[in-house]
């Protein structure tokens, strides 16, 4: 009897023991249910968390983006635009390019065609049109080509005036530029081609006797022959008259002929001849009138301005007027030969 209650105990704290542990367990099974509730709401607020800062995130990507490729599509359009702007300005380069290369053509083509016009314009010039182009380039060379080429036209038709009287014109520059380049031949030449340029203009005096070309260029002839064999041999000669003749007549016809040629030539006759056939007073008479023209003064009338100078000093009334035009002709005149005589003049006083 004691041995079954003793198990009725056992048993009945086993229940009370079982309960309790039943209790325990619901109570650890709530709390953990409750845990677990807590866990998966804290894990379901950190997700939405998440989720919120990963909306934002993916927000801001995308907006980055989309200002990324609006950059691209601005950077495109600049490149289209670039790249048109450029095409654009290679196509007018490009054109003005072949504008330059045709207008270019258009000008060799014009120079061409006037050089072709002026070859053929050339071609059909006479020998004293040329010869009359070759002196005024000047220099000894284009003197005696023009030379040659108005004899020749003079052997071709004898009584030409035009002819003659420009071989005599040419006779005088080739032989004065001989002269004034100190050729050691010079006076040879000057005797012989100033015979020649006599004869010439005789000729052309022969031909037209009112004409002041042929009286003129038979002086001039004269001057570069008595200067190769000396005034007093001229004088024996003969010259003396008619080339006084022949100065006057150019002064009646046309005294403003080459630049005042007449006017001075005048000049200088009356003051080279010898005394007593010379005349100071006249010869200052005709200077002082070449001295009011217009050609007083320039490159082409150094040989008178020079003979002026030489009669200015000779007399005391005029030396200081004369020193002050050698003077000034010796400083600024470019002929190397007339600048020298007037230093010469100068050193002599």
């Amino acid at each position: 009897m004691k041995k079954s209650v003793i198990s009725l105990l056992v048993i009945l704290f086993g229940i009370v023991l079982f309960s309790s542990s039943l209790l325990w367990a619901e109570d650890a099974m709530k709390q953990t249910e409750l845990k677990a509730q807590e866990i998966m709401k804290q894990t379901e607020l950190k997700a939405q968390e998440i989720m919120k800062q990963a909306e934002l995130k993916a927000q801001e990507i995308r907006k980055q983006a989309e200002l990324e490729a609006q950059e691209i599509i601005k950077q495109a359009k600049l490149k289209v635009q670039q790249v048109l702007k450029q095409a654009e300005t290679e196509k007018v380069t490009k054109q003005a390019e072949v504008e330059k290369v045709a207008k270019q053509a258009e000008v060799e083509k014009a120079a061409k065609q006037a050089e072709a016009a002026k070859v053929i314009a050339e071609a059909k010039k006479d020998n004293l049109t040329l010869a009359a182009e070759l002196m005024a380039k000047k220099g000894l060379e284009n003197y005696k080509q023009a030379l040659d080429l108005c004899m020749g036209a003079v052997k071709k038709n004898p009584n030409s005036f035009k002819a003659n009287w420009m071989a005599a014109k040419a006779c005088r520059k080739y032989g004065m530029d001989a002269q004034e380049l100190g050729l050691a031949d010079w006076k040879d030449i000057c005797k012989k081609i100033g015979k020649k340029g006599m004869a010439y203009a005789e000729k052309a005096i022969e031909l037209k006797q009112k004409r002041v070309e042929g009286h003129y260029w038979y002086g001039m002839n004269v001057g570069i022959y008595a200067d190769s064999v000396s005034i007093l041999t001229a004088l024996k000669e003969g010259l003396k008259n008619k080339t006084q003749d022949g100065f006057e007549a150019t002064y009646k016809y046309d005294k403003n002929y080459d630049n005042g040629g007449p006017i001075a030539a005048l000049g200088r006759f009356w003051f080279v001849l010898p005394w007593p056939l010379n005349d100071d007073d006249l010869s200052m008479k005709y200077y002082r009138e070449f001295q009011k023209t217009k050609h007083f003064g320039i490159p082409d009338t150094i040989i008178p301005t020079v003979n002026f100078g030489e009669l200015l000093i000779d007399s005391r009334k005029t030396r200081k007027e004369g020193i002050a035009l050698l003077e000034k002709v010796s400083k600024t005149s470019k002929n190397k030969y007339w600048k020298n005589e007037a230093k010469k003049l100068l050193d002599d006083l």
